[in-house]
């Protein structure tokens, strides 16, 4: 399939909608899904996407390395490395059809850096 690059522009912002969830590889959700190269764990965040005077909602699939400590809703944050690729499929005679996001990480955006914890 044919990965697109999303382009953004500079007014472009995003904030977490709701936490990070795994994602499975099937409908029974007994496998969770992995990246074909790395292994590692793939996880599920939508995100609320602004640019200029619009606004949706996008799920998007991160590794779980990908993603930094003490995601919550209303946070803002920045996907690195974005890209949309187009699915379609037949299910019992129907045409379904839409974009996957995926991002190789998830960059906090603005406000203090996280506090290291004490020792």
């Amino acid at each position: 399939m044919a990965r697109i690059r999303v382009g953004l522009l500079p007014t472009a912002s995003f904030m977490v909608g709701t936490v990070p969830v795994p994602k499975y590889a099937d409908a029974e959700k007994t496998q969770f899904a992995t990246d074909r190269e790395t292994g590692v764990k793939l996880m599920t965040i939508t995100l609320f996407f602004m640019e200029e005077d619009r606004a949706e909602a996008l799920k998007i699939t991160v590794p779980e390395t990908g993603l930094p400590n003490g995601l919550k809703p209303g946070l803002p944050v920045m996907p690195v490395e974005l890209f949309a690729t187009p699915w379609a499929r037949i299910f019992n005679g129907q045409l379904s059809d839409g974009i996957a996001y995926r991002a190789d990480r998830l960059n906090l955006v603005g406000g203090p850096a996280p506090a290291a914890d004490a020792a």
